[in-house]
C-alpha cells in the first residue's frame, strides 16, 4: 500500500443500518476530517466480512476516507440464499438496500455532511450503478472491482457519477463485458483500468493492492471538497 496521506487511521465499529423496512449488520469507520464516505456493495454470496473488501476499506481509511461495509441481506435472507442462490443475483433488491443504506448515512450526525461514493464488487457493481442513478445529487463517485456493470442494463445510460471499472488482465470474459458497459455509461468521467496478471478475485501477489490504490485515488479525486450533502 503506497502514498499514505498521514490521516489518523480509524478502526471500524459495528452498526445497525436501517435500510427501508429492514435492519442490516454493518461496520462503520470514519477518520477525523474525512471528506467523504464509501459504501461497499459486495458480490455474489459475500458479506461485510469479505476479506478483499475489508482490505480495500482499510486502504481507504488510511487515506482519510470513511467506509461502511454492511450486509445487503438480512440473516434470514442469507439462509434462504444459501439454499437457492437467488437473492445474490436480485440486482434491484441489492440496489434498493444500497439506496436505503445511503439514506441512513445521510441521517447520521457523524456522516450526514460527507460526500458519498460506492465501491461495488462482482454483482454488487451493478447494484452500485443502479443506486447511483437513484441518488444522483448525493453519489459523487463509483468504483467497480471485478464487477458486472453490464447487469445494471438500462440504468447505465443514466449514471452521472464519475465511474472507474477495475478488472484483472486474465479475467477475459469480464473485460469484454466491462468494455461494453463502458461505452454505454452515461457518466461524463469514466475509465477502465486493467490490473496486469490479475484474475477475477485479484488473488495474485500485489493485485488487490493495486486495485485498492486505484480505488483510493479515484475516491480522493471525486469525494474531496464536495461540500455538504442534501438530506
Amino acid at each position: 500500500m503506497s502514498d499514505r496521506s498521514g490521516f489518523p487511521v480509524a478502526p471500524d465499529h459495528p452498526v445497525q443500518v436501517l435500510a427501508g423496512a429492514v435492519q442490516l449488520e454493518g461496520a462503520l469507520g470514519v477518520p477525523q476530517g474525512a471528506p467523504g464516505i464509501v459504501l461497499f456493495a459486495h458480490g455474489s454470496g459475500s458479506s461485510r466480512h469479505s476479506r478483499r473488501n475489508r482490505f480495500v476499506a482499510e486502504v481507504l481509511r488510511v487515506a482519510g476516507l470513511g467506509t461502511l461495509l454492511f450486509d445487503l441481506l438480512t440473516g434470514d435472507e442469507e439462509q434462504i440464499d444459501l439454499q437457492t442462490r437467488s437473492l445474490r443475483f436480485d440486482i434491484p433488491l441489492l440496489a434498493e438496500r444500497l439506496v436505503g443504506a445511503t439514506d441512513w448515512v445521510l441521517g447520521q450526525p457523524e456522516t450526514r455532511a460527507l460526500a458519498v461514493g460506492y465501491f461495488g464488487a462482482s454483482t454488487g457493481a451493478a447494484a452500485a450503478l443502479i443506486a447511483a442513478t437513484e441518488r444522483p445529487s448525493v453519489v459523487r463517485a463509483v468504483v467497480s472491482r471485478g464487477g458486472r456493470p453490464d447487469l445494471a442494463r438500462e440504468a447505465l445510460d443514466r449514471v452521472r457519477a464519475p465511474t472507474l471499472l477495475v478488472i484483472g488482465e486474465l479475467d477475459h470474459e469480464v473485460i469484454a463485458l466491462n468494455r461494453q458497459a463502458l461505452t454505454r455509461l452515461g457518466a461524463e468521467t469514466k475509465r477502465m483500468e486493467i490490473v496486469p496478471g490479475a484474475t477475477h478475485l485479484f488473488e495474485e501477489p500485489g493485485a488487490l493492492e493495486e486495485a485498492a490504490d486505484l480505488a483510493r485515488d479515484w475516491f480522493l479525486a471525486y469525494l474531496h471538497d464536495a461540500g455538504p450533502q442534501p438530506t
